[in-house]
């Protein structure tokens, strides 16, 4: 496996990348898009680990830095704004890799929710969203009624969240405003319309990855049709779809985005 590190330019900003690749690729790459402020190299290195294993079943790999995050140059604009950083990086890896015929994009959390709002007008050939998030505020009495039910039942029946609830150790204004919040309807915020609608213009090929015990996961399925066919789910808690069984299914499922 060949790990390659690179430069490009972003406006008037340098990003950084990583290619990783085998000697014998394939015509379809994958564009890793991180999520948050996170690096390239994903939490305790899963992403760099996902890209080397893909890479060395012949899918090349390119992930990067967005700007102002990690060895990237400038102000972070945040996920709702990274349309120019995605182009940018996709600009590169057709440099970098000139024999690939597509290009696939996988990102988690707020990234799926970036290659929703902007994937339709970057050119890419297929799109692969785990666990897309779909709140304008990070604050969790903001998350759609459904999923705070679903947390909120699985705390009761966890003897150690009623514990802490007996014991004084729960922020009871939080848990009231909180379950307040649970018993009203649910509303789709204006992201989630625009998300929406950015996936409607998309041409390519989607696959939408859930893993059913993260919260962002319930979030996202509590405001999204039910029977939307893209859906896979898997039962990992995990946002990240951490363990060897979760990241076995996650490569699985890039593997077959990419053929």
């Amino acid at each position: 496996m060949i790990r390659q590190h690179l430069t490009f330019a972003c406006g008037r900003d340098t990003l950084v990348g990583t290619l990783d690749r085998d000697s014998a690729t394939g015509p379809a790459g994958l564009l890793l898009v991180s999520g948050g402020r996170e690096l390239r190299s994903g939490s305790w290195g899963g992403q760099a680990q996902m890209a080397a294993r893909l890479a060395a079943a012949g899918v090349p790999v390119l992930r990067y830095d967005r700007r102002g995050v990690g060895q990237s140059e400038g102000r972070d604009p945040g996920f709702q704004h990274t349309h120019d950083d995605i182009a940018a990086a996709l600009t590169a890896f057709r440099a970098a890799a000139p024999g690939l015929r597509k290009v696939i994009a996988f990102g988690n959390c707020d990234a799926a929710a970036a290659l929703m709002l902007h994937g339709a007008a970057l050119g890419l050939d297929g799109l692969v969203l785990a666990n897309p998030w779909t709140l304008e505020t990070d604050e969790i009495e903001a998350a759609p009624p459904t999923a705070l039910r679903q947390r909120y039942l699985a705390k009761l029946t966890n003897p150690r969240e009623v514990v802490r609830l007996l014991t004084g150790g729960v922020n009871l204004a939080k848990l009231l405003r909180g379950l307040r919040q649970a018993a009203k309807a649910p509303t789709k915020s204006g992201l989630l319309a625009d998300m929406a609608e950015g996936l409607a213009r998309f041409p390519g090929p989607v696959t939408i990855l859930l893993a059913s015990g993260d919260r962002t996961a319930q979030m996202f399925a509590a405001v999204w049709p039910a029977d939307d066919a893209r859906i896979r789910r898997h039962a990992s808690a995990g946002h990240s779809f951490a363990g060897q069984d979760a990241q076995d299914w996650l490569f699985e499922r890039l593997i077959e985005a990419t053929r």
